[in-house]
């Protein structure tokens, strides 16, 4: 038995769909992948800026972009059709696109509330769905196809800030992260969640904006995220390595759901 390294984390050749993949941590993974011999596929609501980000990607390997809003019944549905149109099977599916809404909890928007639901979590769900032939195609046990939804520490923890449907819908990605795990399993996936800390996103633009000392200063490890981070346990969930890993939400966050810097050595 060889335990080469190079062949535990290695996953060229695979075949990727990035959701959300035209920018911040959705393009991350996907340039991460695409760097490393993944034949990605991103898509994004915003079409142009999809088509932008692959036709960059595509200098370091093979990116494709298909466009689509997979929040609605159509948009699912066009854009799984036209995945089976190029691809047989999907070895990696990454569930990152996703909303948030602020506001004051007695003026929280009945349609806010509905957005973040239905991005963040059903359409999770249903695309999961819609993609099993592909993603069962050659999966075995001892090779499993893999799904990596993309949850948040607000989903482990309290957020201090007026977004109260986004941590209930990560908090829903956790605990449907680990239902599909179990039920998932005998059919050679396995299903694992990333709940990021703040990383550079353009979710997070306002608050890294104004608040950036402040929430480096609160992380024990007084930073936010880098793409290195973000990519080095994305790799690493679509390799050999993580094939007996499923069920599982790992903290992405420098420990800060854990507590801050500043309450780890009050006292």
């Amino acid at each position: 038995m060889s335990f080469n390294i190079n062949e535990l984390f290695s996953i060229a050749g695979k075949t990727a769909i990035v959701t959300g993949g035209s920018r911040g941590i959705g393009k991350m993974i996907a340039e991460g992948y695409v760097e490393n011999g993944v034949k990605t596929y991103i898509t994004a609501r915003k079409a142009e800026a999809c088509l932008r980000t692959a036709e960059e990607l595509s200098k370091k390997g093979e990116c494709i972009a298909f466009p689509a809003d997979l929040s609605s019944k159509e948009g699912r549905e066009s854009f799984v059709e036209q995945i089976k149109s190029h691809e047989e099977r999907i070895d990696i599916l990454v569930n990152n696109a996703g909303a948030a809404w602020g506001a004051a909890f007695e003026e929280y928007p009945d349609e806010g509330y509905d957005k973040v639901m239905n991005i963040n979590v059903r359409a999770i769900f249903m695309l999961t769905r819609d993609l099993m032939p592909l993603l069962t195609k050659n999966a075995t046990l001892e090779n499993p196809s893999r799904i990596i939804n993309i949850g948040s520490i607000d989903g482990l923890r309290v957020s201090t800030t007026d977004n109260f449907a986004y941590g209930a819908s990560k908090a829903a990605v956790h605990f449907l992260t680990k239902n599909l795990s179990v039920r998932l399993a005998s059919k050679g996936l396995t299903v694992n969640a990333i709940a990021p800390g703040p990383f550079e996103s353009q979710m997070m633009d306002y608050m890294l904006t104004n608040y950036r000392d402040q929430i480096e200063a609160h992380n024990p490890m007084g930073r936010i995220g880098c793409p290195e981070d973000m990519v080095g346990l994305a790799i690493y969930l679509a390799s050999e390595a993580a094939k007996y890993v499923t069920g599982q939400i790992i903290a992405l966050d420098g420990g800060s759901n854990l507590g801050s810097r500043q309450e780890r050595f009050a006292g």
